[in-house]
């Protein structure tokens, strides 16, 4: 089986996608991401590869025997932020098997896979799959992640079929990597005022998530008075305010982009504001400022208006910088053929990221008009897809033919 592209990306595109908003909301052991991943599999029998999901969830197709320790492998991820793009995760991966359909047997095993929760969405930590394979993220701590229904980690795998007990380090799996390229949507505007369809990626910013718990005293709205509130909801919009010009000042970024309210009553004084808070920044430095001045701000504030700060690290990344070999051998043979591979910097992670500090990993990057990311005006044109399937295919030659 050969499919163009198109053809792979039309058969996966209804999965999951909501009728109202047109996003998507493919969620890590969900229904839909379910469907996903049952997808994944009969591409990779349709075209007779080797498939296996390894013990943490991640899904792969060989070509050749991985077992000799030089594979090349592609791919991407399949689940979504809620109300996502359709083009973050899927775009590489479906770009992935068209492209290794154009690649000729070479003297190197092909892989395509399938990392299992990249965005994180479900159970608030991303690159789940890629983290525990490569042990920044432990087992016992991933068994103690839950959704916002209380379902933790463990039993949403068993209820999808997989042994959470089996979760962990997969240093065995990674060695069978000599190099690893992820294909992914822009995540921004660089490239769109540019005659280039693909870049190629050249470092990630470090970033993380943080949980800010605000706890206040719950009270009737109408009948207590403002200056005998312990409202955490105040306290809580401040911090989201400073967050912002903190960062600005900083030429850095920093999101609240979710919050829980209890008991979340409009008649109601909050008792609890928990919001989480994602920053990213050029460098560590200037990334640990940025956090620590938003938790100073919300505790002082909190100390005015009568409410406790806690705040949680969920999540850290450590500013990646690609393989230079194979960042400079991808942009020198893109720039060759199509006459120009502009590098580009991201504050966004990738599972690429995760691997890099394992084995040797670069990116592309595939136009968007749009800029948009995470939402679904997300977009790149059939031409730039078309564009991207055949510079990975080109890249996937010269690594495994040559």
């Amino acid at each position: 089986m050969a499919d163009g592209f198109l053809s792979l990306w039309r058969d996966l595109e209804p999965i999951g996608r909501d009728a109202g908003s047109g996003g998507y909301r493919r969620f890590a052991w969900g229904g839909a991401d379910g469907e996903c991943r049952d997808w994944f599999r009969d591409q990779a029998r349709a075209r007779g590869l080797r498939y296996e999901v390894d013990r943490n969830g991640n899904q792969w197709a060989w070509r050749g025997d991985p077992e000799r320790g030089d594979a090349v492998v592609t791919g991407s991820h399949l689940d979504s932020v809620p109300d996502g793009g359709a083009f973050d995760g899927p775009l590489g991966v479906v770009s992935a098997f068209a492209a290794v359909d154009r690649v000729p047997d070479g003297g190197r095993p092909l892989g395509i896979v399938n990392f299992t929760d990249e965005e994180g969405a479900r159970f608030g930590v991303a690159c789940v799959g890629s983290r525990l394979a490569t042990g920044t993220l432990t087992p016992e701590r991933a068994r103690t992640l839950r959704d916002a229904q209380g379902i933790s980690l463990p039993q949403a795998m068993e209820r999808a079929g997989r042994d959470p007990d089996a979760i962990g380090p997969d240093p065995e799996r990674l060695a069978r990597i000599g190099a690893f390229v992820e294909l992914h949507i822009e995540q921004g505007r660089a490239l769109a005022d540019t005659p280039h369809p693909v870049g190629v990626a050249s470092a990630i910013w470090p970033h993380g998530r943080w949980r800010f718990d605000f706890h206040g005293a719950a009270n009737h709205a109408g009948t207590t008075r403002l200056e005998d509130r312990r409202d955490p909801m105040l306290t809580y919009a401040t911090t989201v305010l400073g967050a912002r010009k903190k960062a600005r000042l900083a030429g850095a970024l920093a999101t609240f982009g979710k919050v829980a309210v209890e008991p979340n009553g409009v008649n109601a004084i909050p008792s609890l504001v928990r919001g989480w808070l994602d920053a990213r920044a050029a460098d560590r430095p200037t990334l640990d400022t940025v956090v620590a001045a938003i938790e100073q701000a919300a505790r002082e504030r909190g100390g005015r208006d009568g409410v406790t700060v806690t705040v949680t690290e969920e999540s850290r990344t450590a500013l990646v910088e690609f393989d230079t070999a194979l960042r400079d051998r991808l942009a020198a043979l893109l720039t060759e053929r199509h006459g120009g591979a502009p590098l580009l910097p991201t504050g966004a992670g990738h599972d690429a990221g995760i691997l890099s500090a394992a084995v040797p990993t670069a990116m592309l990057y595939v136009r968007n008009p749009t800029g948009v990311s995470h939402a679904p005006a997300e977009h790149a044109t059939e031409d730039d897809c078309e564009a991207g399937v055949t510079a990975l295919a080109e890249v996937l030659e010269e690594l495994v033919c040559r």
